[in-house]
């Protein structure tokens, strides 16, 4: 038994199954081997199943990568295509994006962590490259519920450390709260479509989700003053 075996089976069973049928009595009994022999490997189920989050998380950057790489240097651009990828990705990988994505956190710090992930600098690098070089249209601090600033000033202070650790150069005076905001509203919408997709529970039938989703894209790209989308 090696740990690639033990990663077959375990993929294996996600695949078909979910994440919940990964678990270390299922894996031993598809290896034909006792459950404590895996924890030579894995001390725990969910040493293994966060194992193969990022396993996936780094397959979906290298993807995520090798798209962008072939566009043009511009930062709307190269964010677009990277909503795109990240839906046409869940959607052909659901069971990972279960695991990686649909799962419970754990919590704010679990979250920042994320950052410094595959996955997590790729959507970083396409935020430098648009403060950048686009200024970026993000509602005025005024507008911003109180309750939400001492959050978002520490969510900006994070973003501030890992736009800088990952070498991307932007004037920092640009990431201000309203960006912090703007962002935050961003993902919201961008996770919040691709989840409905990715589990068929949109309110109505959608013959062609594609299209919603483009739009939803496209009216990013007019809020914050950006081209494309």
């Amino acid at each position: 038994m090696t740990d690639a075996d033990i990663r077959r089976v375990a993929h294996a069973l996600l695949a078909e199954q979910g994440p919940d049928a990964v678990t270390l009595r299922a894996i031993a009994r598809e290896l034909g081997i006792t459950a404590p022999a895996l924890y030579r490997y894995y001390k725990s189920r969910d040493d293994l199943l966060e194992s193969l989050r990022l396993e996936f998380c780094a397959d979906l950057a290298a993807q995520l990568s090798a798209e962008i790489a072939t566009l043009a240097d511009d930062g709307a651009v190269q964010f677009f295509a990277i909503c795109k990828g990240f839906r046409r990705w869940a959607l052909a990988h659901t069971k990972e994006f279960t695991l990686v994505f649909a799962s419970p956190g754990g919590g704010q710090a679990r979250m920042m962590r994320r950052f410094d992930e595959p996955f997590g600098r790729i959507f970083l690098a396409a935020a430098g490259r648009l403060l950048a070089t686009y200024d970026i249209v993000t509602p005025p601090t005024d507008v911003i519920p109180a309750e939400l600033r001492e959050d978002l000033v520490l969510f900006q202070s994070e973003l501030l450390a890992a736009l800088s650790e990952s070498g991307q150069k932007f004037p920092a005076e640009k990431l201000d709260l309203g960006v912090t905001y703007l962002m935050i509203q961003i993902w919201a919408r961008l996770y919040g479509h691709v989840t409905l997709e990715v589990f068929g529970n949109y309110p109505i039938p959608l013959s062609h989700p594609e299209i919603l989703f483009d739009a939803m894209l496209a009216d990013l790209g007019r809020t914050a003053g950006l081209t494309g989308g």
